[in-house]
C-alpha cells in the first residue's frame, strides 16, 4: 500500500480520541445504569465497540500495529451486548438430521416399544417415521442419539450450539409457551457450528465415522 493510500496521522488520532468519548459514555452509562439490561448500556457498549475496532483498522494500516484489546463479537458482525457478568445463561442447540433408512428408524423404535408399553402405545400398529422419533427420543437423550445416528437409520446435517447470557433464572414454566422466541443475538457469549460447508475453509481430517467434524467457535 503506497503511503498515498495510508490513513492519515490525524485521522488516526481523531479515531483514537473518539474511542477515548466512546470509554466516557460507556463508563457514564454503567454509573447510572438501571439494570443489567439497561438499553443505554448497550448502545454504548455498542458505540464503543464500532469506535474501537475504526482505530484499531486505521492504527493497522498506517503504523502495522494492533491495540491490546479486543470487544468480543460474533462472526456475524452482531456486537456482543448482553451483561458483561452473566449470572444466567441458556444453551440452544439445533441438530439437523435426514432420514434416509426409514426400516431401520422404525426397527429401533420397535424395540423400545416392546420393552415399553407406553411407547408401544404411542407408537401404535400403522408406525411411521414421526411416532417413530417421538419413541426413541422419548427413550434416548439427544446426545446419545448424535452419537450414534446412523444406528437408527439417520444422515447428520448442520448443528450449532449457542451460549446466550442472561440477567436472571426464568421462572420455572416462565417460557415453555414460547421457548424459542428469545435468542437474542447480541447475547450470543459462544457459539459452536459444525457443518460440511467448512470443508472448502478448514483442512481438517476426517472424523472415525468418515464424516467431516469441522467446528468453528468464537
Amino acid at each position: 500500500m503506497s503511503d498515498a493510500a495510508l490513513p492519515t496521522v490525524a485521522e488516526v488520532r481523531a479515531a483514537a480520541e473518539a474511542v477515548k468519548a466512546a470509554l466516557d459514555r460507556h463508563l457514564a452509562a454503567v454509573e447510572r445504569r438501571s439494570g443489567a439490561e439497561d438499553p443505554e448500556v448497550h448502545a454504548a457498549f455498542n458505540e464503543l465497540a464500532a469506535a474501537a475496532e475504526e482505530y484499531d483498522e486505521l492504527l493497522y494500516e498506517r503504523y502495522d500495529e494492533v491495540t491490546p484489546f479486543e470487544i468480543p463479537a460474533s462472526e456475524d458482525g452482531v456486537p456482543y451486548s448482553g451483561p458483561a457478568e452473566p449470572t444466567a445463561f441458556s444453551v440452544l442447540i439445533r441438530r439437523d438430521y435426514a432420514v434416509v433408512e426409514p426400516q431401520r428408524l422404525l426397527a429401533q423404535a420397535e424395540r423400545v416399544a416392546a420393552h415399553d408399553r407406553d411407547a408401544g402405545a404411542e407408537l401404535g400398529e400403522s408406525a411411521g417415521t414421526a411416532a417413530a422419533l417421538g419413541v426413541l427420543f422419548g427413550e434416548y437423550e439427544p446426545d446419545e442419539i448424535a452419537s450414534r445416528y446412523k444406528e437408527f437409520g439417520l444422515e447428520e446435517g448442520d448443528s450449532t450450539l449457542w451460549i446466550t447470557a442472561g440477567g436472571t433464572t426464568p421462572e420455572p414454566g416462565e417460557w415453555l409457551n414460547t421457548p424459542f422466541d428469545h435468542a437474542d443475538p447480541e447475547h450470543v457469549l459462544h457459539r459452536f457450528d459444525v457443518s460440511s460447508v467448512f470443508d472448502d475453509e478448514f483442512d481438517e481430517d476426517e472424523d472415525d465415522d468418515g464424516a467431516p467434524a469441522l467446528e468453528r467457535i468464537r
